[in-house]
């Protein structure tokens, strides 16, 4: 791989990847059972190069921001490069926003450029606030006879010539990248340059990319994991990422195998979903190869304890690595509490999954088990060049972790405030209670912070969920996370609870019920109120009117136990 640090910005690192390897596949693209696209590192910087001259043609400027809302494709590689090339600073978007919520960030973040899906940039033009967008705008994908509302052709945006490299300081700004499920009061994180290349150096240390490796890319190419592992990780070590245009499972197994997939990143859901198919194919054997199949699990887990042999693993399990492509050396999750189970039913198979975690706060990861040995109950240990201490721990060890980092973003945008209260002394304070064991793994127990993870990897802010309730008829209302208001220490078990403080001499009928549920309803599935309660004082209140959330939910702590919500 490059020596990462001999590099002050990601384009001079990827400029040079694309020079070292040019006859390698970069980049694979496959749309159910059919092949769309296959670029060699010579052939992407082809693709990319025009771009970057019409950008440049465009009068686009160093520090320049361009947003990206596309499904995973070669085109937001491709985009992305260009964009790092001329010196401009990348917004990934999450796709699966809704129009309104893409030009909420998009005039949160003032980007001068948008890159967008046709059927995306379709649903945006219908929104009453697309008249507050100032950008250029380039749509991917779109009919001959569409109509693009002022925006241009990207496959036609392109100009001849060379384009003059723009390089950029690692202090300054890479990529400002939005927390999953960010609305209401929006969250950029500013990443720098060093952000980077500080954690893809950490990470490539512990599992090695190189040419004829090939990451499946999953998750969404916006998601933090994913644009480094499968974007800026391959990349510097010349290795070829995999993008798949369906995520139905026939195809996903079927690009295991016909692509001999080395790396994936599965969120906890997916790697659920697998385990329980696995599951099911073993049910279905004979009683004989049943029992043979689990004598050979059991050889495997007694000769792997202590670290993975995957050459071991495929002699006694060759029909399930075969499965998987046969290629395959580890799978990586994180972003969700993952049960140890599913994690030492993978490793028992020789397959092991290497359980991480992290914030977008913080880069990508923070702590990844290095397998070394495996540790089913732990997210592993600090990465190389991160430092982790605990605040205020309690009598079994367990408090807030703070991480200390060259990965660790510069601030929020534009909001010092909170930039403030998040990053103290240098320390970023993630929110999360922990505990080191007695070889250095860290131990997640809950969060001490107002916000749920979904097993997708989905960050949820009850902040956001209160305006699917701006229609109920009571005087106040507020949505807390569960282990906010009574901390459990423990994950996997969170739910949103919804507060109201009902008018005087109101009362709670089936009516009122009914109608709470009816804006429950409104709510995506996977952001929705668990249950409900009563709260029969007025809420602390800010000289601005604003809730006191921390005052409001020790007051319920104290008179009220988890036994008084009631289901929604």
């Amino acid at each position: 791989m490059l020596n990462l640090d001999q590099y002050t910005c990601l384009g001079a690192a990827l400029r040079d990847a694309l020079d070292r390897w040019p006859n390698e596949i970069c980049l694979i693209e496959s749309d159910r059972d059919k092949e769309k696209t296959r670029l060699t590192y010579s052939d992407f910087k082809d693709m990319a190069l025009p771009l970057a001259r019409a950008l440049e043609d465009a009068e686009f400027l160093s520090g320049n921001r361009v947003a990206i809302i596309m499904t995973n494709q070669s085109k937001w590689l491709v985009t992305a490069y260009a964009v790092f090339f001329c010196g401009g600073v990348l917004v990934p978007l999450d796709y699966k926003l809704t129009a309104a919520e893409h030009l909420q960030l998009l005039a949160h973040c003032k980007s001068q450029v948008l890159v967008v899906e046709y059927y995306l940039w379709r649903a945006i033009t219908q929104s009453p606030d697309l008249k507050n967008l100032n950008a250029l705008v380039l749509v991917t994908e779109a009919p001959p006879s569409a109509e693009l509302a002022g925006a241009y052709r990207w496959e036609e945006f392109r100009r001849k010539g060379e384009p003059e490299f723009v390089p950029r300081r690692r202090e300054e700004v890479a990529c400002i990248v939005y927390s999953s499920g960010t609305g209401g009061r929006p969250k950029g994180c500013v990443l720098t340059h060093e952000n980077y290349l500080e954690q893809c150096k950490s990470l490539t240390t512990l599992y090695r990319f190189w040419p004829g490796v090939r990451y499946l890319s999953i998750l969404p190419t916006n998601h933090a994991i994913d644009f480094m592992v499968g974007f800026i990780g391959p990349f510097v070590c010349g290795a070829c990422v995999v993008h798949l245009r369906t995520l139905r499972p026939e195809f996903v197994r079927d690009a295991f195998v016909r692509y001999k997939i080395t790396y994936v990143s599965l969120v906890p859901l997916v790697l659920k979903n697998l385990e329980r198919g696995l599951k099911a194919k073993f049910d279905a054997l004979s009683p004989g190869r049943r029992f043979l199949l689990n004598q050979l699990i059991a050889v495997n887990k007694f000769l792997t304890g202590w670290r993975p042999d995957i050459h071991l693993s495929r002699l006694l399990l060759p029909q399930v690595h075969k499965a998987f492509g046969g290629g395959l050396l580890a799978m990586f999750t994180g972003g969700a509490f993952m049960e140890p189970s599913t994690l030492q039913f993978f490793y028992d198979l020789g397959i092991p999954v290497a359980n991480g975690y992290g914030l977008t706060e913080a880069g990508t990861s923070i702590t990844l088990n290095d397998l070394k040995p495996f540790r089913a109950d732990t997210v592993g240990k600090p990465l190389p060049g991160v430092e982790l201490r605990l605040l205020n721990p309690d009598p079994d060890g367990i408090g807030e972790v703070a991480v200390r980092s060259k990965t660790v973003m510069a601030h929020y945008l534009d909001d010092p405030e909170l930039t403030a209260q998040t990053i103290v002394d240098g320390w970023l304070l993630t929110g999360d209670l922990g505990r080191f064991d007695g070889n250095g793994h860290l131990q997640l127990f809950g969060r001490k912070k107002n916000m749920i993870v979904t097993e997708g990897g989905k960050n949820i802010y009850p902040e956001d969920v209160e305006t699917y309730f701006d229609s109920l008829p009571v005087k106040e209302y507020c949505i807390f996370a569960a282990n906010y208001v009574w901390p459990a220490k423990n994950l996997g078990q969170e739910m949103l609870v919804l507060v109201t403080h009902l008018e005087q001499g109101q009362e709670l009928t089936d009516t009122l019920k009914e109608e709470m549920a009816s804006c429950n309803r409104r709510v995506p599935d996977f952001k929705r109120a668990g249950g409900f309660l009563v709260w029969e004082r007025d809420f602390p209140r800010t000289a601005s009117m604003k809730i006191k959330r921390t005052e409001l939910a020790e007051e319920i702590r104290k008179i009220l136990g988890r036994g008084a919500v009631v289901t929604l």
